[in-house]
């Protein structure tokens, strides 16, 4: 009974060790599970998504980012226009409101890994240095998930950008 008490304390701080470790954070701002999705052999781009929550008082500004596995990373935003998607590099970065969070995923903003230079693959991770106008830089290990993955967290609550109360 003991080695099994052991064993579930042992697995419980190695489950909330791993937890924490896809968790950063930059000044007033957390990075949430930042991921991405395996691409097919020869892809030319790829898409990374994330949550940055920004708990200060000022906003910030995603401005760039780089990797090693591709030749460049863009800041895109997806929408839908007389019923196509349209996706537009912004060149000038996204804001992250203050005291709000600005959600990274499929069909609205996201990183772009332009120029791939090895596949993506599922279950691997991959490092992006993420730069932003206030909090500075930091790198952050994505989760590689699956091809068609929408990714963790998700929800109906998480499909817009949140600018917290923007009254004062």
């Amino acid at each position: 009974m003991r080695n099994l008490k052991l064993t579930v304390a042992l697995a419980t701080l190695l489950f909330s060790v791993v937890a924490q470790a896809h968790d950063y954070t930059l000044g007033s701002l957390s990075i949430d599970h930042p991921w991405a999705r395996a691409t097919a052999p020869g892809a030319p781009v790829g898409g990374g998504f994330m949550s940055i929550n920004n708990a200060g008082d000022q906003p910030d500004r995603l401005i760039g980012a780089a990797a090693d596995f591709a030749t460049e990373v863009q800041i895109h935003e997806s929408s839908m226009a007389d019923g196509m998607m349209r996706m537009q590099h912004l060149p000038d970065g996204v804001v992250v409101p203050e005291g709000g969070k600005l959600v990274l995923r499929p069909g609205s903003y996201h990183l772009m890994f332009v120029g791939l230079q090895r596949r993506l693959v599922e279950g691997e991770r991959e490092t992006v240095r993420l730069e932003f106008e206030r909090a500075g830089g930091i790198e952050v290990e994505l989760t590689i998930e699956g091809p068609g993955e929408q990714g963790p967290h998700q929800d109906g609550d998480a499909m817009e950008m949140d600018h917290g109360d923007m009254s004062h």
